[in-house]
């Protein structure tokens, strides 16, 4: 958790990014519960994911929205976003959950294994985010075991889809397909584990 006298998380924006979407982002990352020293954000057009990298323009890979560099303190956004203030927030915030999850420490990230875990015992369909989803669908009985592979994958992205869902203010979205009841389990484990301001 954070320390006495931490400031709240600061974003250093592009100077040429449109002045209504720097304050969006500035005033989403002031509300979120997390501070640290500063990151970085800028833009890009096309951007692809491919064997572990980025890549910028027409090539292989799969298309992404952003992608984010941990040990650099940046993230990459595409520049489509900018006309989209909503998915923007919701990426946006996806992408800063992205720097909490190894800061939560082995405990927290082991409960929020035991709320997945529990959740498909119980047949939970559906998911905070395609980005969650699609590993969710794909994982296997052995991954699981063994905690590789996807259900490492998962584990992560399904805390950050959780975080865009309840911190975005995005409160309707298609991706957002998890049954209320989960989603409800979900914010009160929010609210249980993340009380305070986490140093990210």
């Amino acid at each position: 958790m954070a320390a006495g006298g931490d400031a709240k998380l600061r974003l250093i924006l592009p100077g040429t990014l449109d002045p209504p979407a720097a304050a969006r982002l500035r005033s989403l990352a002031a509300s979120l519960p997390f501070c640290g020293a500063p990151v970085r954000i800028s833009f890009a057009d096309e951007l692809f994911a491919c064997r572990g990298r980025l890549r910028f323009g027409h090539g292989p890979g799969t298309a992404v929205h952003a992608a984010t560099f941990l040990r650099e303190r940046r993230i990459v956004l595409e520049n489509g976003l900018i006309r989209q203030p909503e998915e923007l927030a919701r990426v946006f915030t996806h992408e800063l959950f992205h720097f909490a999850w190894p800061r939560l420490g082995n405990p927290r990230r082991e409960r929020w294994e035991q709320l997945l875990l529990r959740e498909r015992s119980e047949r939970a369909r559906g998911e905070a985010g395609w980005s969650s989803e699609w590993r969710k669908a794909a994982v296997t009985r052995r991954q699981i075991k063994q905690r590789a592979g996807l259900w490492k994958d998962y584990r992560s992205e399904s805390f950050c889809d959780s975080g865009a869902w309840l911190y975005s203010g995005v409160a309707a979205h298609p991706e957002f397909t998890l049954a209320p009841r989960f989603l409800t389990r979900r914010r009160r484990w929010f609210a249980a584990e993340l009380p305070g301001l986490l140093t990210i």
